[in-house]
């Protein structure tokens, strides 16, 4: 059907496996894609304002502009890729018209959705996830053993009592009980390990009694979401009391959730901490729990089900310790500090993104809790940064300011970090004025810091806008503010927006400042800031004419951005090292490196032509190896460093060659 169809949306109920076929198909058709296949988890998703932010970081995307839709379709039209956006049916409102302008603008790229109802898009073709085949009234038992559903049962059933076998004892009870859960794939899984503590007679007949209930006064079958529904609430009576409030309790966590998170929000009324662990053995034996490493999460069918148990009484301070708990979390994780854990620290808050998310909109949605979303959302604006998603932290910002009192002290900074992101994607109308409030607010309140902050930002403004000579004063006036009250955290930012910005008009300067960043991200031991200093402090010396200096500089950059997948440094590193190979003649090492650079900047949603401290290089590059390869030669070389993709690019930066992957990387998206 893939063949055939640009749009293919899997249907079907809750737990039928609509999710796993869609995975399982991405995975054996990702070498047939030129560019290859991308997954988008939307169950995790609370509101439809965030699904393109989530499609550009599944693409690897950085928000750079504010018209993200626009950055997906540039980058999407040219390419021939499968996007699979599974669980759709909550944001279908939003699924639908996104998806229908995906696929006009990019011809060759094909989608394949999972959702309980169809997207109703121009030519979707719509394949219905059948139920496993169960075995016929009198079936013979090679018969009942050949069917997908007793297979599925045998199975997980002898994962609970170890030799479990079909014979002509209990081939009668298997079929029984397959029949009556109508092949669903989660609810033949949630009845075989009930097998650990009762016979597979009794289970049967428990079985047979809850559904007979159901279908009391309704002489058809039952449908079979309430088949499902019916097991789901089975299993749930057969749990303690303890497990069926934590399973209620987890349900909130779109994430999943380690033992520590467990213990902080869900422990209290009817839970003691102290059982947290032994409750969550309990859910995981009973298959409503799937460990993985350290956290836990929950098929999105019985976490579903988890939230509509949570009693009325409890909910409220069930959310007050969830929102607490990571209100803590992003303020104790927060990567814009000068330490060594900072990776980790970036790591851990990209795991809890999704849990994230339902703190934020919790925030926004009760009263009284706009300024804990505000502070929270301001507290992450590095990470925003880094992960490429300013467009997410601009969202959430400005559903909080728009809440806040005037004269509440989380604005000021709230209003910083909005509009240091909507400057950073170049929206400098909704930007200034927001920033130049933040400015009046943070004298007016005498917050040194936080003026110091704004007035870098004012910096970078201007140093986009060409005016050097007034970006360096701000900075030098920002950096004296952080000196006066020993603020590390910001004296780095300064130099780096003094080492970076500048370098075109007062290269001696930047290089100063470049040297001065790159020890003291050495002595704080700051890896992921020490690359950024590499790579301020080569492009500095580039100004300066010592091409050797800087790329050794911008080549350790490199490696460190490329182990680490930071985009946005990567990105940079592979444009400068362009124009290093430019100058020695090497054009058609140039020209590669030109294209693999240009897809990356596709790909965060920036240009060269609009950075000062990058354009002209880029301009005379170009320029230089069209005229020395020709025009046919060139664009060749061009193509064929833009098809590298990050991981190649980067060995064949680095002096590998062209086709050679790299080693195993972690990943941290930028």
């Amino acid at each position: 059907m893939l063949g055939q169809a640009r749009l293919l949306t899997l249907t079907g109920v809750g737990g039928v496996g609509k999710t796993r076929l869609a995975l399982r198909a991405a995975e054996l058709l990702r070498d047939t894609y030129q560019d290859g296949v991308e997954v988008v988890e939307l169950a995790t998703l609370e509101t439809g304002d965030l699904l393109e932010p989530a499609v550009a970081t599944a693409l690897g995307l950085r928000g750079g502009r504010p018209d993200l839709m626009t950055v997906l379709l540039d980058y999407l039209s040219g390419r021939r890729m499968l996007l699979v956006l599974d669980n759709c049916e909550h944001l279908s409102a939003v699924c639908a018209p996104f998806v229908d302008r995906l696929l006009r603008a990019a011809p060759r790229v094909q989608v394949l959705a999972t959702s309980r109802q169809t997207l109703q898009v121009y030519g979707e073709q719509v394949l219905r996830v059948a139920p496993l085949p169960i075995p016929t009234p009198g079936a013979t038992l090679r018969e009942i053993a050949r069917q997908d559903s007793v297979r599925l049962f045998l199975e997980r059933a002898a994962g609970a009592v170890p030799g479990f076998t079909l014979h002509p004892g209990n081939m009668a009870a298997v079929a029984r009980l397959v029949q009556r859960l109508e092949g669903i794939p989660l609810a033949i899984e949630l009845a075989a390990v009930r097998l650990r503590t009762l016979p597979l007679e009794q289970l049967t007949r428990e079985l047979d009694e809850r559904l007979d209930v159901l279908a009391a006064g309704d002489p058809a079958a039952l449908p079979r979401h309430q088949t499902l529904r019916a097991t789901i609430d089975w299993s749930f009576c057969l749990c303690s009391p303890g497990e069926r409030r934590l399973w209620a309790r987890l349900g909130m966590f779109p994430g999943g959730a380690d033992l520590e998170t467990a213990e902080a929000v869900c422990a209290g009324e009817g839970i003691d901490r102290l059982d947290v662990l032994d409750h969550l053995a309990g859910l995981v034996d009973k298959s409503v729990l799937i460990r993985d490493g350290l956290r836990y999460r929950m098929p999105e069918s019985l976490r579903t089900y988890g939230c509509e148990q949570v009693p009325p009484s409890e909910l409220r301070q069930l959310r007050r310790r969830y929102v607490d708990h990571y209100r803590k979390l992003v303020e104790e994780e927060r990567v814009d500090q000068m330490v060594p854990e900072q990776l980790e620290r970036f790591l851990r808050l990209q795991r809890e993104l999704p849990n994230i998310r339902v703190a934020l909109e919790t925030c926004m949605s009760e009263p009284g809790l706009a300024p804990v979303g505000v502070g929270a959302a301001t507290a992450m604006w590095c990470f925003w940064l880094l992960a490429g998603s300013l467009t997410e932290g601009r969202y959430w910002l400005e559903r909080g300011l728009e809440q806040v009192p005037e004269d509440h002290p989380v604005r000021a900074a709230g209003l910083w970090a909005d509009s240091m992101l909507a400057i950073r994607q170049g929206d400098l109308v909704a930007g200034m004025p927001r920033l130049h409030a933040a400015i009046a607010l943070a004298r007016a309140a005498g917050d040194q810091r936080l003026l110091a902050y704004t007035l870098r930002t004012k910096g970078v403004a201007a140093f986009l806008a060409r005016d050097a000579p007034r970006g360096f004063a701000l900075v030098r006036e920002a950096l004296a503010l952080h000196h006066a009250i020993d603020d590390l955290d910001g004296i780095m930012f300064g130099l780096y927006v003094g080492a970076t910005y500048g370098s075109n008009e007062d290269p001696r300067q930047s290089a100063a400042y470049g040297e001065e960043l790159l020890g003291l991200c050495e002595r704080q031991h700051a890896l992921v800031f020490r690359a950024y200093a590499h790579l301020a402090l080569g492009v500095a010396w580039w100004n300066l004419g010592d091409s050797r200096r800087a790329e050794a500089l911008v080549t350790t950059a490199t490696e460190v951005t490329g182990g680490i997948n930071d985009r946005w440094c990567l990105t940079q590193c592979l444009e400068v090292l362009a124009w290093i190979a430019g100058a020695r003649e090497q054009h058609d090492r140039a020209a590669e490196l030109l294209g693999a650079a240009h897809a990356m900047w596709q790909a965060v949603g920036a240009s060269p032509e609009w950075m000062s401290h990058h354009a002209a290089w880029h301009e005379r590059c170009t320029r230089q190896a069209r005229h020395a390869l020709g025009g046919p030669t060139f664009t060749a070389a061009f193509r064929e460093g833009a098809r590298l993709g990050s991981e190649r690019a980067v060995a064949y930066a680095l002096g590998g060659p062209r086709g050679q992957p790299g080693r195993d990387r972690r990943v941290l998206p930028g």
